[in-house]
């Protein structure tokens, strides 16, 4: 399983950023993939995840009402919109897939590289 991150980059506060992940090698028909990210200092939090199976989704509380998160099946790539962006949604951004949706990263155990976003 491979996952490729991009669309980090800088933004000012109250910006957006559209951050992708390109996904290749899943072999499951139903499977979770989601959005981690991890400032200096702090433990990787959950910020969104999608269950292809149901399309049900979850938000962190921080990010809900300002964060999207979708997936375009055709083209196997996850997505996060990403709309008033806060100084404190500075991190690393990661994308996970795995067999069960959790806001806990232990759950996941395939990983992209992760896309640095910086808001200021």
């Amino acid at each position: 399983v491979q996952l490729v991150e991009s669309g980090g980059g800088s933004a000012q506060a109250g910006g957006s950023l559209r951050l992708s992940c390109a996904a290749s090698g899943y072999t499951y028909s139903r499977y979770c993939m989601a959005w981690f990210r991890q400032s200096s200092g702090k433990e990787r939090e959950g910020v969104a995840h999608i269950y292809t199976g149901s399309g049900n989704t979850y938000y962190a509380d921080s990010v809900k009402g300002r964060f999207t998160i979708s997936k375009d099946n055709a083209k196997n790539t996850l997505y996060l919109q990403k709309n008033s962006l806060k100084p404190e949604d500075t991190a690393m951004y990661y994308c996970a897939a795995g067999s069960v949706c959790s806001s806990d990263y232990r759950g996941f155990p395939y990983w992209g590289q992760g896309t640095q976003v910086t808001v200021s």
